[in-house]
């Protein structure tokens, strides 16, 4: 079985048992998007500001990686023309529940995105895509397919999982792990993680991350930090992750 086959089942077990981002959004929260009243996240704690977005209304917008149906729906309640995609079934089952519910429509796309993107150059005004790479071996390739699909001008709306999480025990106590943090090439790191049932998980660099969406040719325009939203590491007000605003020349 292929790694991204584990983390989707993985995926899948974990909405089964509650899993925060894989709770859709209610009625309410809809309506409230609708009369302008709506929030966003990259990561777990702070909202996306604003300002980030521009006006939504027409724009063609990607959620990569981003199914659940937390926000798509607020941006297709704000007018965006929305796609969806993602790799795991139960994640794309809440963005047609609620698209049904809701009455909006949206494409929805199951596909891996390790692969190039199933779509055409300069299909896309903006691409949210929360932190979701931390399950994918190479994130370079990535970066490229969002400059790709982006028109000129686009919006790369990002963000990622920094090292410090990949370093630590369970309990967030102690630095066990060398990096990088690769289960793939390391049997005690993917041990490690089948003990926790965290399905496969790489460690990145800000050369990974940052440097590949700038060497794809995206303009950073914008970051901010932020805590896990829970755990030591959270109470100790440590930054683990960070959201990033690049644009497409």
């Amino acid at each position: 079985m292929e790694y991204q086959d584990i983390n989707a089942q993985t995926i899948t077990r974990w909405i089964a048992e509650g899993w925060e981002w894989g709770r859709p959004i209610d009625h309410e929260t809809y309506l409230r998007a609708l009369a302008g009243d709506w929030d966003v996240v990259l990561t777990p704690t702070k909202p996306v500001p604003h300002r980030w977005f521009g006006d939504l209304k027409g724009k063609r917008v990607l959620g990569l990686a981003s199914g659940g149906g937390q926000q798509m729906p607020i941006f297709a309640a704000l007018g965006a023309r929305c796609t969806v995609l993602d790799y795991t079934d139960a994640q794309l089952e809440s963005e047609r529940m609620v698209a049904r519910r809701e009455g909006y429509d949206i494409e929805i796309v199951k596909a891996d995105m390790t692969k190039p993107l199933p779509f055409p150059d300069g299909s896309f005004d903006l691409i949210f895509h929360p932190v979701s790479n931390c399950y994918v071996r190479e994130v370079v390739p990535i970066w490229r397919e969002c400059a790709r699909v982006l028109c000129s001008g686009g919006v790369l709306l990002a963000a990622f999982d920094g090292q410090i999480n990949y370093m630590v025990d369970g309990e967030e106590t102690k630095i066990i792990h060398k990096m990088p943090f690769d289960p793939l090439a390391n049997p005690e790191q993917m041990a490690f993680l089948q003990a926790d049932g965290s399905g496969v998980q790489f460690s990145h660099t800000l050369t990974e991350q940052i440097g590949g969406q700038l060497a794809a040719g995206l303009q950073l325009t914008d970051l901010y930090e932020d805590t896990n939203g829970c755990g030591r590491l959270h109470e100790l007000n440590i930054l683990t992750m960070t959201a990033t605003r690049a644009v497409k020349p």
